[in-house]
């Protein structure tokens, strides 16, 4: 289990720093791919947070299913 956590992390930095670079690339290519600028800021802010809560909450589930086996 722990190998498998271990490999999921470098997975999820890996993918949050291609989206960073991707950002970047996005705002040195100027007004032509500002759309694609916003979509890739707004992913580097809410990708993060919606794997946190995802985390936050299989805790919270975890947590109440032992509690009821019990």
């Amino acid at each position: 289990m722990k190998k498998a956590q271990r490999i999921l992390a470098i997975i999820g930095v890996v993918l949050l720093l291609g989206l960073y670079l991707i950002t970047l690339v996005f705002a040195f290519l100027g007004k032509d791919f500002f759309p694609m600028f916003m979509a890739s800021l707004f992913s580097t802010f809410a990708i993060p947070v919606m794997i946190w809560l995802y985390g936050m909450v299989y805790k919270w589930l975890k947590r109440g299913s032992s509690s009821e086996s019990e």
